[in-house]
């Protein structure tokens, strides 16, 4: 790896840094393959604040779907439960219209701040719905209607949800 992008590395990685987001920003931007390749394997880090820079760094990168796989499976990790805020608030950096069933999960199991902020998303961003798409979603929703988390939002998801389901059939009948 070029020298340029080592020294960015060590400044975002350095926890006595206090500019570390413009680091991870400026990492981000001139990454390459290799620099990518690292970024993705730190937002599995147990560090959780050295993987959330990491995310943000591959927010500036061309590589959104790849980065969107690494970010999605930090966000599921049991480890990253209380931060899951965190993750989910970076989405909103990348191209989420093909993570659909992603952000749905999100909004069924996450914490109380990863499930509003998916809600939003949901309500915001204009997805590419498939058939196949809507199945996906309905398998989550009788798994989480048969193991709700909390039983005092299964009514309310279920306001919110079986409308939101039944719309997108309505578009392919």
């Amino acid at each position: 790896m070029n020298e340029e992008l080592e020294k960015l590395f060590q400044k975002m990685l350095d926890p006595e840094e206090s500019e570390a987001y413009f680091f991870a920003d400026k990492l981000g931007k001139k990454a390459d393959e290799q620099a990518k390749d690292r970024l993705i394997q730190l937002v599995a880090d147990d560090d959780w604040e050295k993987a959330y820079l990491a995310c943000r760094a591959l927010s500036k990168t061309p590589w959104n779907e790849e980065a969107l796989d690494a970010i999605f499976k930090a966000i599921q990790d049991r480890k990253n439960k209380l931060h899951q805020g965190a993750f989910v608030q970076i989405l909103e950096e990348f191209d989420l219209s093909q993570r659909f069933v992603d952000i749905f999960r999100i909004y069924l199991f996450g914490n109380f701040k990863a499930s509003n902020l998916a809600k939003d998303y949901l309500d915001q961003i204009e997805f590419e719905i498939s058939p196949r798409t809507i199945r996906k979603a309905e398998k989550h929703w009788n798994h989480y209607l048969h193991n709700p988390e909390d039983e005092g939002s299964l009514e309310i998801k279920k306001s919110e949800v079986e409308p939101m389901l039944l719309e997108m059939k309505e578009l392919f009948s």
